[in-house]
């Protein structure tokens, strides 16, 4: 793939993803709306999600390795038994029926939620523990269906942890484990087997490394208020990319 790119093409996709990890090293998630459309352009589009895929797992770990005492072990342990119970069933759901029709109603909650929050009518109360049932198996679902579950973890963290660094770190975590299993499938299906597709996530490692890190200073300067209000804007961009997804 690398051969087949000019260099301006390569600055070009280098800044994007650039803007796009500085967002992942903020909230932890939301690479793919700023990544995809911009990689398709340039690349096949079968190998966007495998190329993210790397790319996001590498920055999870760069997240979790210089702040992994942030990360909020009770609920990690609480979600990902159930995201990967999700997981199984939304790739049953794609195997089997057609998602279409609920991918619009997600992508209605989401933007109807992230205006809400928004709004600053959202009250004070915190999600129980409880909540993890639902949110850790919805987001499994719409990961193996849409690749898009990390919005949902992000309600589900922000309504349970008061400091924005370990939302941070800990929805990154969640990421992490989230690719490896993609990494691990496209390993198996010899994906990885390209020499070039893997020169091409080598020439693109820098700008992610970049991204992270500019991310992570941004983070350390915002208060809570404008983090949660960061990540509610990716939330809602989230939302309204799905929708537009579903019906065109």
């Amino acid at each position: 793939m690398l051969e087949h790119l000019q260099w301006i093409d390569l600055v070009v996709i280098g800044v994007g993803l650039t803007v796009a990890y500085v967002i992942f090293g903020i909230t932890g998630f939301g690479t793919a709306l700023i990544a995809s459309p911009l990689l398709a352009f340039f690349i096949p589009v079968d190998k966007i999600v495998p190329l993210l895929a790397l790319l996001d797992c590498s920055a999870a770990i760069t997240n979790v390795m210089r702040d992994r005492k942030s990360a909020v072990m009770g609920e990690i342990k609480r979600l990902v038994p159930l995201m990967i119970i999700g997981s199984l069933l939304g790739a049953a759901i794609l195997l089997y029926t057609n998602p279409d029709n609920l991918l619009i109603y997600l992508s209605i909650f989401v933007i109807f939620y992230a205006l809400y929050s928004l709004s600053g009518f959202k009250p004070n109360a915190q999600f129980t523990s409880k909540a993890s049932v639902p949110f850790g198996f919805i987001g499994g679902i719409f990961s193996a269906l849409f690749g898009s579950g990390g919005f949902i973890y992000a309600i589900y963290l922000s309504g349970r942890i008061s400091d924005k660094n370990d939302i941070r770190v800990t929805q990154s975590t969640l990421i992490g484990l989230s690719t490896f299993t993609r990494i691990v499938i496209f390993l198996a299906a010899g994906v990885y087997t390209d020499w070039s597709f893997l020169s091409m996530a080598l020439a693109l490692f820098p700008a992610m490394i970049i991204g992270v890190f500019i991310g992570r200073r941004i983070t350390l300067a915002l208060s809570r208020e404008s983090f949660l209000r960061i990540i509610n804007l990716v939330i809602l961009v989230s939302g309204i990319s799905l929708l537009i997804r579903a019906v065109i």
